[in-house]
């Protein structure tokens, strides 16, 4: 079974356009949960535009009251504390164990995660910081391109999964169509790159501008352990509404 992890990032954007707390992070959570997501994902940024550090440690509270609920948190585990409020990476992980570290290579002004690792360079420190998170309790996830080579660099430096970044095969569906050679074509680099993870005993997972009309599609790929899916998810709630919303996202998965 495909876990759906729901990431809550743009309900806390939306949030944050207004003082106060409506949209609120803990009601939408609970509706995500009550339709059938198996996890909460948030990715806290150094410059809090979206989900704010006290968002991290009263989700990570509340889920204590949901054990079967995984917490997924994803940034950059290089990004250190500032002035603004932000801890750094490490802290999140310490203070609340959540069940996942997903490792993000994105800079502090990046619009969204556009790219995986490069893991042919020196990984020293990457591998300390996997490390300890797994000390810490957390399997860890690397965001990475559906390319094998990587998928191999990515086991040498001690992950649990990695996190397939799905952009590109969004992108071959969104301009081609999702019975396009294009998209058949995308869809086989992520179906090689997840046959050698699986081979090698990394979990799988994948995300990034997954939605309703490529999701199905991308099922089709066998040993997906979960998808994390945000924006297309609250793009469509908006009109049809969360609960219906994260049930049609379940649905597509099975």
């Amino acid at each position: 079974m495909t876990v759906l992890s729901v990431n809550l990032n743009k309900i806390a954007w939306l949030r944050n356009a207004r003082d106060g707390g409506n949209p609120d992070l803990l009601e939408a959570a609970a509706v995500a949960i009550a339709a059938g997501a198996l996890g909460i994902t948030v990715h806290p940024r150094p410059d809090q535009r979206h989900i704010r550090a006290t968002d991290v440690f009263q989700l990570a509270e509340w889920l204590k009251r949901h054990p079967d609920i995984e917490f997924n948190i994803e940034g950059n585990p290089r990004a250190p504390a500032n002035s603004g409020g932000y801890p750094g990476f490490d802290a999140f992980i310490e203070q609340t164990r959540p069940a996942q570290a997903t490792l993000v290579p994105d800079s502090d002004d990046q619009l969204t995660s556009d790219h995986g690792w490069d893991l042919t360079g020196d990984t020293g420190d990457l591998a300390e910081r996997i490390a300890r998170y797994q000390d810490w309790g957390s399997r860890v996830s690397l965001f990475l391109d559906p390319v094998v080579e990587q998928v191999d660099l990515a086991k040498a430096v001690g992950a649990d999964r990695i996190e397939l970044y799905t952009g590109p095969y969004a992108d071959a569906v969104s301009e081609h169509g999702v019975d396009s050679q294009q998209a058949a074509e995308s869809l086989a680099r992520y179906a090689a790159a997840t046959a050698r993870a699986r081979s090698i005993g990394l979990g799988v997972n994948a995300g990034h501008d997954l939605d309703l009309t490529n999701l199905p599609l991308f099922m089709s790929i066998e040993g997906i352990d979960e998808v994390s899916i945000g924006h297309a998810l609250i793009s469509t709630a908006l009109y049809q509404g969360m609960d219906t919303t994260v049930r049609a996202f379940v649905a597509a998965l099975a």
